[in-house]
């Protein structure tokens, strides 16, 4: 499978805008495999691993860049059962 990514640019949001928004890019994209989110709201650092957690997704990790931090979410796709497409 290919990796597809994409980026929300949440600078400059606060909570709870950078989490609806990732929420609305996965829902919108079942092809992604991996999203970055780019927030400067310090909320962010508990509500997107915690979505991640809800959702079943795993949260890579964060990392300052300049005056924002960059999140980054794995997406999970649920497993399906044989024979069902």
């Amino acid at each position: 499978m290919t990796d597809v990514e994409a980026v929300v640019d949440a600078r400059g949001e606060r909570c709870p805008l950078p989490v609806i928004r990732l929420a609305s890019l996965v829902r919108d994209r079942p092809d992604l495999t991996t999203v970055t989110v780019l927030a400067t709201d310090p909320a962010a650092a508990h509500d997107i691993p915690a979505w991640c957690r809800m959702r079943g997704h795993r949260f890579a990790g964060a990392h300052a860049e300049g005056d924002h931090t960059a999140y980054v979410v794995e997406l999970v796709t649920p497993s399906r059962p044989e024979g069902v497409r």
